[in-house]
């Protein structure tokens, strides 16, 4: 599973040949969620408010690069990196 950034303790992840629909994997010490691309919503999991409102923040600056990268990782290729919430 490649980490396409992290910041503040955060590791944004994405697996290859993922299952639909598009989303990316937030991990926080403990803490692990599923997110989904369009709503920026919590599928399966939970991180800390906190840590959900960074996610959330740095998801919609990124929307359009977490769908580019979508389509490398269903094709098990190596998606690009994302910058990091300043």
């Amino acid at each position: 599973m490649p980490t396409i950034c992290s910041f503040y303790g955060i590791l944004i992840r994405m697996f290859f040949n993922d299952h639909a629909p598009p989303h990316f994997h937030a991990r926080y010490g403990e803490f692990e969620a599923t997110i989904d691309i369009a709503s920026l919503s919590v599928v399966e999991g939970e991180l800390p408010r906190r840590a959900l409102v960074l996610v959330a923040d740095w998801g919609a600056m990124h929307r359009d690069e977490l769908f580019e990268n979508w389509r490398p990782c269903r094709e098990k290729a190596q998606p690009g990196k994302i910058e990091p919430l300043a």
